[in-house]
């Protein structure tokens, strides 16, 4: 029986603000300025333990998988930029960003796994409250942390730990298919937050169209069920069925939105139903699953906005598991 093969996708080290070195110096030139530190050295022993507990999931991860008959390789998710292949798991150390990015790169044959590399501990929470925001990673994709990853890993070997499959949005811009499908959501908007965005929409289902909705506002998101928890929720959106395969999309901040479009300013795209989006500004952009993967648009661009995109296998933590069984 062939062995089977694991990518380990890593979130890096250099999203944790530099230290500057103590005691460094140099023979010829001074030591240049160091930058600006936050003043709160308990800020910066926080910042380092955040560090310290990334590394040793990581490192565990990979002791974990050492011991098992699998053939597998690391890389950091800044070094990935080809579509994963000839892999039968995706495991993925970090938090849900880490997760977001690896799943730009899967299609709908290779489940993945998240491990929550810094979990959030309420204790210490509790008592910086009044100091800082001390929450560290959510993890709400992620089945796994450092202290159940070789059992989450082991079932998920074993077959008794199932994968479920998660709706992904589809983009197409001027009839193209946009090559990165978003597994939260994605964001028209004009790249500058303070600019108005100008489009127009509407939705299409089997040849019927919606009356068009013209738009001047902050921009357009549209989420999957597994983005509703995120900043559609946020922005006073609804928590979806995580198995649903229909799309939520708001507009954000209408200007002198008309009674009649008021109450299509946020709704449901069927699973059936595409949206269709006419840009009218010089320039926008199209962010997916946040900031670090955008495509620019332009006057006059068409997008077609649905959900029929590859799903996405997830291993999911046993909350969410239950959800989607309700």
């Amino acid at each position: 029986m062939a062995r089977r093969r694991v990518l380990l996708y890593l979130k890096p080290f250099d999203v944790y603000p530099p230290r500057p070195l103590s005691g460094a110096s140099s023979l010829t030139f001074p030591p240049p300025p160091p930058p600006p530190r936050a003043a709160n050295p308990k800020i910066l022993s926080y910042l380092d333990d955040r560090c310290r507990v990334h590394k040793d999931t990581i490192n565990l991860c990979k002791s974990i998988l050492q011991r098992k008959p699998l053939d597998w390789i690391s890389v950091q998710r800044d070094h990935l930029t080809n579509p994963i292949r000839d892999v039968d798991l995706v495991i993925t150390v970090g938090g849900d960003g880490t997760l977001l990015r690896a799943s730009h790169f899967l299609d709908s044959s290779i489940p993945i796994l998240g491990v929550n590399s810094d979990p959030t501990c309420s204790d210490e929470v509790d008592e910086l409250t009044e100091e800082f925001d001390a929450r560290r990673s959510t993890g709400y994709l992620c089945a796994a942390t450092a202290w159940n990853f070789e059992q989450i890993l082991g079932a998920t070997l074993a077959g008794s730990r199932h994968y479920s499959e998660l709706s992904r949005i589809s983009v197409k811009l001027n009839g193209s298919q946009l090559p990165t499908y978003a597994l939260n959501d994605i964001l028209v908007s004009h790249p500058c937050p303070a600019s108005v965005s100008r489009f127009s929409l509407r939705k299409r289902s089997n040849g019927e169209t919606s009356r068009l909705i013209n738009s001047r506002s902050s921009g357009l998101r549209v989420a999957t069920a597994t983005g509703s928890t995120a900043a559609m929720l946020s922005a006073g959106g609804f928590m979806m069925p995580i198995s649903s395969r229909e799309l939520q999309y708001m507009i954000r901040e209408p200007i002198s939105p008309t009674d009649a479009d008021k109450p299509l300013l946020h709704g449901l795209v069927k699973q059936e139903q595409h949206m269709l989006v006419v840009w009218y500004n010089q320039e926008g952009a199209v962010y997916i699953d946040g900031s670090h993967v955008t495509y620019p648009i332009q006057h006059g661009d068409t997008l077609e906005i649905s959900s029929d995109a590859p799903v996405l296998k997830v291993i999911l933590p046993e909350y969410l598991l239950k959800q989607a069984s309700l």
